[in-house]
């Protein structure tokens, strides 16, 4: 393995995922690892139960942060080291006054849509 910035933004987004899940999030990265199982409904799994279970779920503009969170992790963990971002663009997002929103609510949000929105 050759070691790179792209490195620390994977590293970046496994702690973030593990923030807001409340623990390691390997079997999510793995099931959303392979392209193939990745799109498929039988690995889909709702946003509010991929969080942390022992938090009360987040409302209001405190959801729209977790979803932007999660959204920019799963970017940062994405299996080719070309096609994450740089953490110069994740700082820009996070620190966005106005980031761009997803208006899907929270409680029906899947990962695999977070996948698929980070990839555009």
């Amino acid at each position: 393995m050759r070691v790179s910035e792209k490195c620390d933004v994977y590293s970046f987004g496994v702690v973030a995922l593990e923030t807001m899940m409340g623990k390691h999030p390997g079997e999510l990265l793995e099931s959303l690892s392979a392209p193939s199982r990745a799109l498929s409904h039988d690995t889909e799994m709702l946003l509010k139960d991929a969080l942390d279970q022992r938090l009360l779920p987040p409302t209001g503009k405190l959801s729209t942060s977790v979803v932007l969170a999660v959204c920019l992790a799963l970017c940062c963990t994405r299996f080719s080291p070309e096609s994450r971002p740089t953490m110069r663009s994740v700082a820009e997002q996070l620190s966005a006054r106005n980031p761009n929103t997803i208006s899907e609510p929270l409680r029906t949000l899947t990962t695999n849509k977070l996948v698929a929105i980070g990839m555009m």
